[in-house]
């Protein structure tokens, strides 16, 4: 992976549901696995094996950054007060979850458009196609892969663990 396209990703910021921005710079030196999630989606339950990755590794360097996104299906109609509320009663997130962005098109985020064009997905199509798209970043800012919405997240779990025990 190149320096340039790591020091882009630390150069983002992430907004949170309060308005403030989350520098992705705070997040140096740590494994940040990044989803698009929706609250009416047949993925939905996924939410609970990336909170129980939290707890897993989140002491241990890893961050989960959840942007909410409203482009496929009109599957996360709702606000971010609602969305948040959503995600704390059914799952017990205590992960961060972003305001709701778009992955898709001129209005999408930065961080996604940075993801997509390090990381293409199939026949190196940058679009995101559904909810539920992971990113894995490492410590030093490499996008080091997309999974597709039906990998799990407990599929994930070794590619965490071994990007906990090489250090980056």
């Amino acid at each position: 992976m190149n320096s340039s396209s790591s020091q882009q990703w630390f150069s983002l910021g992430a907004k949170q549901m309060d308005g403030s921005s989350l520098p992705i710079e705070s997040l140096r030196g740590r494994i940040v696995l990044v989803v698009n999630v929706a609250s009416k989606c047949g993925f939905t339950p996924q939410y609970k094996q990336l909170q129980e990755l939290h707890d897993r590794f989140g002491s241990k360097g890893l961050t989960i950054l959840a942007f909410p996104c409203n482009q496929f299906g009109g599957q996360e109609p709702g606000n971010d007060t609602q969305i948040l509320e959503f995600c704390s009663t059914n799952y017990g997130v205590t992960f961060p979850v972003m305001s709701k962005i778009q992955v898709n098109g001129a209005q999408a985020d930065p961080i996604y458009m940075h993801l997509k064009k390090q990381s293409p997905g199939l026949l190196g199509s940058e679009a995101i196609k559904w909810n539920f798209t992971k990113f894995l970043v490492d410590q030093q800012g490499n996008v080091i892969t997309r999974y597709a919405p039906t990998t799990s997240p407990n599929d994930i779990a070794r590619d965490i663990e071994k990007l906990l025990t090489s250090e980056g």
